[in-house]
């Protein structure tokens, strides 16, 4: 590694170490009501319901049918896998991962006796599920937007992405499947069906909470230099639109293009889309959703 790239990388350490920082106590809070909310929903829903739908809290619903303590044997479990990802992972990934894997099980325990009194009667299975799944992705939302991580299956999922090189996603949906599979062994296809459907849930209320609601939508839009100033001038006449232009050139016709960024307040969507259809019936677009967006003088459209 040369000189260069040796005080680049310093200086990109000493930014994520002042982004770690920033807010610690913020993020704890998150951190312990996340864990929270996911015991308080792990013993409310999925263990009284025999809902197997994720990571080491799936194999204890599968356990606790054979007798095994859920808390005591996440506590087990979270504490081997610790040890694994600080020799496989590294010290710096594994603690990231130490309080929330210590605290979780704790806060199973203790919401064990809370749920106890809660009785949810003759409830739709459907509502279980669903209820579960999102208060679970509410708390997973806040644990991971701490930065921090329960550990169990996590560490496996990270291990798996370092030497399989294969993406989170691929490698979390193969441990979630295998769990959701081992769950067919204690119980039946319908219980395994509705964990696939609260899994998806969790992933769904995840993201939201990670991402929050999109406001506004980015349009990038490939025009001809001929219709340029007159898509710009239509996109600047709708309130609450800029657009920014930048020189392109097609990469098949080697022509010189134009491609104009825009974001547009979701309100506006339509009236965007539709409007560029009426210049050009057969201009090129793509839309993306777009969760946050700021400018010099702070957030837009708070």
């Amino acid at each position: 590694m040369g000189m260069l790239e040796y005080f680049r990388k310093k200086k990109i350490d000493s930014i994520i170490e002042e982004v770690k920082r920033k807010n610690v106590g913020k993020r704890y809070f998150m951190l312990i009501l996340g864990c929270l909310i996911v015991a308080f929903a792990f013993n409310l829903f999925f263990l009284r319901y025999n809902i197997v739908c994720f990571g080491i809290s799936g194999l204890s619903i599968v356990l606790d049918k054979y007798g095994v303590n859920p808390s005591v044997f996440i506590m087990v479990s979270n504490i081997v896998l610790l040890i694994i990802a600080y020799f496989v992972l590294g010290f710096g990934r594994a603690k990231n991962q130490l309080v929330g894997s210590l605290i979780y099980p704790v806060f199973i325990e203790i919401t064990k006796f809370i749920t106890d009194k809660i009785d949810l009667g003759n409830t739709e299975m459907v509502v279980i599920a669903l209820l579960g799944g999102v208060f679970a992705g509410v708390g997973y939302g806040l644990i991971y937007k701490s930065n921090f991580s329960t550990g169990g299956t996590d560490v496996i999922i990270e291990i798996l992405c370092e030497y399989c090189k294969i993406s989170m996603g691929t490698a979390g949906l193969i441990c979630n499947s295998i769990i959701i599979a081992i769950g067919k062994i204690a119980f039946s296809w319908s219980t395994v069906l509705y964990a696939i459907f609260v899994s998806y849930l969790i992933s769904i209320f995840t993201d939201k909470v990670l991402l929050g609601i999109s406001k506004s939508k980015a349009f990038y839009i490939v025009v001809d230099k001929n219709i340029e100033l007159e898509v710009k001038e239509y996109l600047l006449s709708i309130e609450g639109v800029g657009t920014t232009v930048i020189d392109a050139e097609g990469g098949y016709s080697e022509k010189n293009q134009t491609l104009l960024l825009a974001v547009v307040p979701t309100r506006s969507y339509f009236i965007v889309k539709d409007g560029l259809r009426e210049i050009d019936k057969n201009i090129f677009f793509l839309v993306c959703d777009s969760y946050e967006v700021s400018n010099k003088g702070g957030d837009l459209w708070n």
